[in-house]
């Protein structure tokens, strides 16, 4: 099993009010510089959100939700940080509540 991390929040919030898509995009520049290999994504409508044991986590998040998620817990604490208004949490998967850490709904 793997440690994912991640930060959650509306859609909306992360896709369209935060500028989200500038911090990525250096985080996949830097990355490339350093040859390191991506270990964040980010996933709309994630599916781990339904999972019992972040039902804490996920009932302060609004639908439709995305969230960033990653291997990396400073990149999230970073990003907890940058942006604020965002749910922060963690799990592990492969799991038999979460088979798929990237997967969406629908």
């Amino acid at each position: 099993m793997t440690q994912y991390h991640f930060v959650a929040a509306s859609e909306a919030f992360l896709t369209v009010e935060e500028p989200l898509d500038e911090v990525l995009r250096e985080r996949v520049r830097h990355y490339g510089e350093t040859g390191k290999a991506i270990d964040f994504w980010l996933v709309k409508r994630p599916a781990f959100l339904e999972a019992p044991e972040l039902a804490g986590v996920a009932a302060g998040v609004p639908r439709p939700a995305a969230a960033v998620v990653s291997s990396d817990p400073k990149f999230i604490e970073f990003l907890k940080l940058r942006l604020e208004f965002v749910a922060r949490g963690s799990f592990e998967a492969p799991s038999p509540s979460i088979s798929d850490a990237l997967a969406s709904l629908g």
